[in-house]
């Protein structure tokens, strides 16, 4: 416990000095040279040479005249043309160049447009010594506008050669574990990027280098494809969101960056307290109230294999520690503290995932949500039975999601705000019946489906939801906090102003929402041939609660796609 105490004074130096209120993100505007656009289509207009393109490449691209900058796509753009007066709806896949394979996901908008393509190297000759058998996903975005990141810097990458003399200044970035190719062209940031792993050759992972193959392919393949001239007033600049007037007694929160004592990446790093509100968002727990604090180094928690003391926990309500803080915990999932207020951020506690914005590179990557209540199998059961509340849409959004994958993308495309937010932990199987696949086009609260605690497998992880958010940069989509934008959002949820806990301060008690625990099953099962009667009378043994078996969480290393 004086470890403990110890980290916590250390934490709270580390992290400074006075909080501040809700800040609005910076964006950069691109001054789109349309005018270079029509000169390389050899029209005397934008208009003239983009109203071909957009009534020939819509048939395929659904939208796409509604992005405000030029849209880039790997497609023969000379036989779209051709082909574009034909009465019968060809296929998109004669006009895709260089094997690659047009996704249901495409988006355009007031903040340029974003989509995926597919491609599979078992099936290119060039690509035959490439091991991997899964299909290769290549995001493209054109940004009308990119975010500017307090914090640490972005990297700069490095000049690619070979694509040079096509797209002068390009530059190749390997950031967060994804391999970015990023150019400006028509003053216009366009960055093609794919997942990957910095290791050596393995069937189950996409290297790197493997991905710069395919990338290079993929930009060498990028033609004029759409999109309208517009005026350059149509970007809005964000605006901190008004919070409610009325104050909250039960919602509290610790400052951003106020991690759990001793679960940052080192026990003397912290998180960062980034007060930026990033978007506007729909909450995405259907109800209140919902809890925002961490799934490992809280009660049942792994406390992310940092190690427990003991080591070995197995009974119910047996009471651990984690090593890096000696904090109590209790091996209950279910147990209060992990359904009570104040919330506390983790996007950058201890994980093994790249994080630009976290102080030592490395973090969670986003926020762990518990919602109200936890239903037990019975009142043996350690663990919370999972598909019992609802996950709704945080904003108006198209998805992207290919089926049997886990991760949830809702992509945002508004005058002021271009974000990606990331739902993880519910079960793919449930996802695909219900039809949550990419170019679903979502409205804000719209359900999505139900928390879960599916990592891998399910009953991988703890009843939680993973939230996410990334925003478009000149180095392409980096992670950034979603903690104050998930407080501002909450805060609309319940319409009152939830109370903030700065270092420093008094730790009020721990508030829950009763009722905290639910049973599905209330009595305990009966021995075979027994009636109720004869239960009732004392006739029979008291059959003993039954308890879930408890799965061990494997440390896997896996794609930032399904972490």
């Amino acid at each position: 416990m004086k470890r403990a105490v110890l980290v916590s004074l250390a934490l709270l130096i580390a992290y400074g000095a006075a909080a501040e209120d809700l800040k609005a993100p910076q964006i950069t505007a691109a001054k789109v040279d349309w005018a270079q656009a029509a000169a390389e289509l050899g029209a005397a207009s934008p208009s003239e040479g983009f109203d071909k393109l957009n009534t020939a490449a819509g048939r395929h691209f659904t939208g796409i005249e509604k992005s405000t900058v030029p849209v880039l796509l790997p497609l023969d753009v000379e036989a779209l043309l051709k082909d574009g007066a034909a009465a019968a709806e060809p296929a998109a896949g004669r006009f895709v160049r260089g094997n690659f394979r047009a996704t249901r996901f495409f988006l355009a908008g007031p903040a340029g447009y974003d989509t995926a393509f597919a491609f599979n190297a078992a099936d290119v000759g060039d690509f035959s010594d490439i091991r991997y058998r899964e299909p290769v996903y290549i995001l493209m975005s054109g940004l009308r506008f990119t975010y500017d990141l307090d914090g640490p810097p972005l990297p700069e990458g490095e000049p690619v050669k070979s694509l040079a003399e096509k797209f002068p200044g390009v530059r190749r970035i390997l950031h967060e574990s994804y391999i970015r190719y990023s150019f400006t062209r028509y003053g216009v940031t366009y960055v093609a990027a794919i997942y990957c792993r910095d290791t050596r050759p393995r069937p189950q992972l996409l290297t790197c280098r493997q991905a710069d193959r395919i990338a290079e392919r993929f930009l060498d393949a990028l033609a004029l494809a759409g999109g309208t001239p517009h005026t350059q007033n149509e970007v809005a600049a964000p605006k901190a969101p008004e919070r409610p007037a009325e104050t909250s007694r039960e919602f509290s929160y610790f400052s951003p960056g106020a991690l759990v004592p001793g679960s940052g990446l080192k026990t003397d790093i912290g998180g960062r307290a980034d007060y930026t509100v990033y978007a506007r968002l729909r909450f995405p727990m259907d109800k209140a109230p919902a809890f925002a604090n961490s799934q490992s180094f809280s009660n049942w928690g792994d406390c992310d294999f940092t190690g427990r003391w003991p080591r070995y926990v197995r009974k119910k309500g047996a009471p651990y520690t984690c090593k890096v803080n000696g904090l109590p915990l209790v091996f209950d999932e279910s147990a209060g503290r992990n359904y009570a207020y104040p919330w506390r951020d983790n996007f950058c506690e201890h994980r093994r995932f790249m994080v630009g914005q976290c102080p030592g590179g490395e973090g969670h990557q986003g926020q762990d949500i518990r919602p109200g209540s936890c239903a037990l199998f019975n009142e043996g059961a350690d663990r919370c039975e999972p598909y019992q509340h609802d996950i709704v849409a945080a904003h108006d959004g198209t998805i992207l999601r290919a089926r049997k994958q886990e991760a949830v993308y809702l992509f945002v495309n508004t005058p002021d705000t271009h974000v990606r937010v990331r739902y993880m932990h519910m079960n793919p199987k449930l996802l695909d019946a219900d039809g949550v696949e990419s170019g679903r086009v979502v409205r804000a609260g719209e359900v999505l489906g139900k928390v879960g605690n599916y990592n891998e497998y399910e009953r991988g992880t703890t009843y939680h939801l993973h939230f996410d958010m990334q925003v478009p940069t000149r180095a392409g989509w980096v992670f950034v906090n979603p903690y104050m934008s998930l407080v501002s959002a909450y805060e609309r949820l319940i319409g009152a102003r939830g109370k903030e806990i700065k270092p420093g301060d008094e730790v009020p008690p721990m508030v829950g929402v009763p009722p905290v625990i639910t049973y599905t099953r209330a009595e305990p099962p009966l021995p075979p041939g027994m009636t109720q009667e004869g239960a009732a009378s004392g006739k029979a043994e008291k059959a003993k609660p039954q308890k879930r078996k408890a799965v061990r969480k494997k440390r896997r290393k896996k794609p930032a796609d399904d972490e």
